[in-house]
């Protein structure tokens, strides 16, 4: 491993790695921080980030520095979730897609359960949106808010590709020219034995919660979610092929590491040539949020774990240690994030 880099959207490796995988990979959701909007009042004195295959959790000490207590919202956004994606692809999602709570994210505020409230709202981006990048302010709505319009035309708000897709074959013809019209879905011969329906908007869901930070004191605040990260199947090769370069440099693959996955996935030799083929985790963490707080984070820790001893990690993040046979750790004081994190996280086949 080797010093820094940023952002994912989806599943990398299957797709420009080996074209006869591409369909091999499966979308997630990017990890995201605490926001308060941006506020000089109140400071993250300490980040404490833990990192698993199935499970994200933070522990944050902030701290009031001015003499009046400052109450606001402190907000935990999903990236917004292209429906179109849902029905092209797989997605790391629960059984239950549409389960209230889909991460199961829960908080605390000084070791006592906050009362969460979540939204959920559809939306259609101005552009095609592909990797979202929270904002300051995370009540901005990342496009425009088509919540209503959905349910006018009896479009379910709903994350199950197969009930979005019955949904949209159900319009009659008016309502399919104000669909179209609204940016919501296009219609290419429907009712034609090769007719479709491609649906637009995005699904967006937020929790959130109002909290208080008394004046002049400190308030620790926990949090605990799934992590349903993309992935799929990954294919190496030492040197890394042309087409490979990019995810080498989007996860600082350098030159031990890269021998590192030819060894833990290795597979017979074809045509002479060594080949590595095992499965990956793509986990991205948002970690420019903490930049809506009040100065540096004074002291942030990362723990990285790879969740077996034969699987092999690789991010960009200068000064991490292993700690353990699966982790990691990363300690800076003083943290201004200027990238976010990138972690790829290789297994052999037979795991």
């Amino acid at each position: 491993m080797k010093p820094a880099h940023s952002f994912l959207s989806l599943f990398l490796a299957a797709v420009i790695a080996a074209p006869s995988l591409a369909n091999d990979g499966f979308g997630g959701l990017s990890a995201t921080g605490l926001t308060f909007g941006q506020t000089e009042a109140v400071a993250m004195e300490e980040e404490d980030l833990f990192i698993g295959i199935d499970r994200i959790a933070v522990d944050y000490v902030f701290r009031n520095r001015t003499g009046s207590d400052m109450t606001g919202e402190v907000i935990f956004p999903l990236p917004p979730i292209p429906v179109w994606q849902l029905v092209e692809s797989q997605w790391n999602l629960p059984e239950d897609p549409n389960r209230e709570n889909l991460v199961n994210f829960t908080a605390t505020a000084d070791g006592k359960p906050v009362a969460l409230r979540i939204d959920r709202i559809a939306v259609v981006a101005p552009e095609p949106t592909g990797v979202w990048v929270p904002s300051s302010t995370q009540y901005d709505t990342p496009g425009r808010d088509v919540t209503a319009d959905l349910a006018r035309l009896g479009l379910p708000l709903t994350l199950s590709a197969e009930k979005i897709m019955a949904a949209l074959a159900a319009l009659t013809p008016r309502q399919r020219d104000e669909a179209s019209e609204l940016g919501l879905a296009e219609f290419h011969d429907v009712g034609t034995q090769y007719g479709y329906a491609f649906p637009r908007w995005s699904v967006l869901i937020r929790y959130h919660w109002t909290q208080t930070f008394p004046a002049g004191q400190t308030v620790r605040i926990s949090h605990a979610y799934e992590n349903r990260s993309p992935g799929g199947i990954f294919v190496w090769a030492h040197p890394p092929e042309d087409y490979m370069q990019e995810i080498a440099d989007l996860y600082c693959i350098d030159e031990g590491t890269s021998k590192g996955l030819m060894r833990a996935l290795a597979q017979p030799q074809t045509d002479g040539k060594a080949q590595a083929v095992g499965l990956s985790w793509n986990i991205s963490y948002i970690l420019r949020t903490a930049n809506s707080w009040a100065g540096p984070i004074k002291r942030f820790r990362l723990t990285l774990d790879k969740g077996a001893p034969g699987n092999i990690v690789s991010l960009c993040a200068q000064g991490i240690r292993k700690t353990g046979p699966t982790t990691f750790v990363m300690e800076k004081a003083d943290y201004v994030p200027d990238r976010d994190l990138h972690i790829l996280i290789a297994t052999p086949l037979e795991n």
